[in-house]
């Protein structure tokens, strides 16, 4: 025995993209077949965070009321209110919302009323394959 290797030293790997200027900057695309990367809804999740930044400051007291710190920041207190509810979303719908799995609503019509049931929540908003 000779103690060499039949594996070669080095491997390829063949990987097809097309590279387009945009703005200056060149960007990777994809084929079509590829799976693309998932798509963070920057405004959904800053609103998520807002929503739970008031909603700790109230419950911690920092606040008496909604009311109170709508007027401490500055924004129409039924503002506030309609984006609070997004704290009231299922916990494992959040986390899909965080890894870029947005809902099949916009951010606009999850400030509207929707059900605190979570298993209607997941139907409604297309986490159907959510427990």
């Amino acid at each position: 025995m000779t103690g060499k290797s039949s594996a070669p030293d080095t491997i390829t790997l063949t990987i097809p993209f097309k590279l387009k200027r945009r703005g200056g900057r060149k960007e990777m695309v994809l084929p079509d077949f590829a799976t693309p990367p998932p798509k963070l809804d920057n405004a959904l999740i800053k609103s998520l965070a807002r929503a739970h930044r008031w909603k700790r400051l109230v419950d911690e007291g920092h606040f008496a009321s909604i009311k109170d710190l709508a007027e401490h920041e500055k924004i129409p207190a039924s503002y506030m209110i309609r984006t609070m509810r997004l704290t009231t979303l299922a916990p494992d719908i959040v986390e899909a919302i965080l890894k870029g799995r947005n809902p099949n609503k916009t951010l606009r019509e999850l400030l509207d009323p929707f059900t605190p049931m979570w298993a209607e929540q997941r139907w409604e908003l297309g986490y159907h394959d959510m427990p």
